[in-house]
């Protein structure tokens, strides 16, 4: 099937040549438009071996060059590990299927993975617990989000996102079984809690706790209400539901 281009250009030819007249190009022509096209042709494609370090930390806020040094002593650049822990997490996979693309053996692999997620972690897991340092969580953002939700038929007007536990289950520990025992699912699990806002990202994350908890004691134990209780000094009167 031809593109929409390919066609506009046939309209074009066919006017030229009087093969339709001024109606019925202007009635195709604009059958066969869509949203303006950006001219990406113009541009060269990604290429990040064509960056230097500065500009992968201005835009990437990631060093292309840095080392990635496991527990055994294993070493990778820090865009494989990158790599190798979004293909690990893009869609469920052994590592065994994780060998051909990237010639390592399965050890490797997890140990990259989880090297990467405790750096991760280590370096970000604040913008999941502190409110100040995050540039959507500012009182004018909350205020927008209470204003979306309004939007969409809430009858509450300060309300800017949702709170909720999540149940993971988890295979029967030999020990603490009773503590990690959800009642409610019947299953081994381990809870967190988490606050969404409308635009999809998780605001505040907590955990995790033992499967046995309530959501109502996890609330508590969270430190969640006083961060909101800390959105008063701020004036505004917002909430999560």
């Amino acid at each position: 099937m031809a593109s929409l281009a390919t066609v506009r250009d046939a309209l074009l030819i066919s006017r030229c040549t009087d093969i339709i007249d001024d109606v019925e190009f202007a009635c195709l022509y604009d059958a066969n438009s869509s949203r303006l096209t950006f001219p990406y042709y113009k541009f060269e494609r990604f290429d990040i071996d064509a960056w230097d370090e500065s500009e992968c930390w201005t835009e990437l806020r990631f060093g292309r060059q840095d080392e990635i040094v496991c527990s055994q002593r294993s070493v990778c650049e820090g865009m494989e590990g990158m790599c190798i822990l979004l293909k690990r997490l893009a869609y469920p996979c052994r590592y065994t299927d994780m060998v051909p693309r990237f010639g390592r053996n399965t050890t490797e692999l997890c140990l990259i993975f989880n090297e990467m997620q405790d750096l991760i972690y280590t370096t970000h897991s604040h913008r999941l617990k502190n409110w100040d340092r995050n540039p959507f969580l500012q009182p004018y953002q909350l205020h927008r989000y209470a204003d979306a939700i309004h939007l969409q038929g809430s009858p509450l007007e300060n309300c800017f996102g949702f709170v909720d536990g999540t149940v993971r289950s988890i295979a029967r520990p030999t020990k603490n079984q009773r503590l990690m025992y959800n009642g409610h699912k019947r299953v081994h699990a381990i809870k967190v809690q988490s606050v969404v806002t409308p635009n999809g990202l998780v605001a505040n994350l907590s955990g995790p706790f033992e499967g046995k908890r309530h959501d109502s004691t996890i609330l508590q134990e969270s430190g969640l209400l006083t961060d909101l209780c800390s959105l008063l000094q701020w004036g505004a009167t917002l909430f999560v539901w």
